[in-house]
């Protein structure tokens, strides 16, 4: 059977090592329409459940900026699974669905409001704006 991978398996390893978690090209954008917004802000904040990507503690808002293919964004064209090794990741993906519903849910138990954005609606400034604006204009 041909390797589908065009990388080995030692390349794909390093590849995926330098995917970042924390201060990514989408998280960054929904922080600057923020500021813009008037509104400051913590970052990752460890004293909150789920380390939230950006804390508003004031108004007991956490905001989550999920990208689309590591957290499953239903219906979105980013939300494909690879070719190769499909158990795994489709193990792996389930366990990040899993554990975003459970924090969402700690944090509501716990008092605080939540709101996801996912990737792609960071690319479009309106849609980015509105939703930030009902979600911080209810706090």
């Amino acid at each position: 059977m041909p390797r589908l991978d065009p990388l080995t398996k030692e390349q794909r390893s390093e590849r995926m090592g330098l995917v970042k978690g924390k201060n990514t090209r989408p998280e960054i954008v929904v922080r600057k329409a923020m500021w813009r917004l008037g509104f400051r802000y913590r970052l990752h904040a460890t004293d909150v459940p789920g380390k939230p990507d950006i804390v508003l503690p004031r108004f007991r808002s956490a905001i989550f900026v999920h990208g689309c293919f590591w957290h499953r964004h239903r219906g979105c064209a980013r939300t494909r699974l690879p070719k190769t090794r499909l158990a795994f990741w489709t193990a792996k993906f389930a366990a990040t669905v899993a554990r975003d519903r459970t924090v969402r849910a700690r944090l509501a138990r716990a008092g605080w409001r939540s709101l996801l954005i996912w990737e792609c609606v960071s690319e479009d400034p309106r849609l980015l704006d509105r939703r930030l604006r009902r979600f911080l204009g209810a706090a």
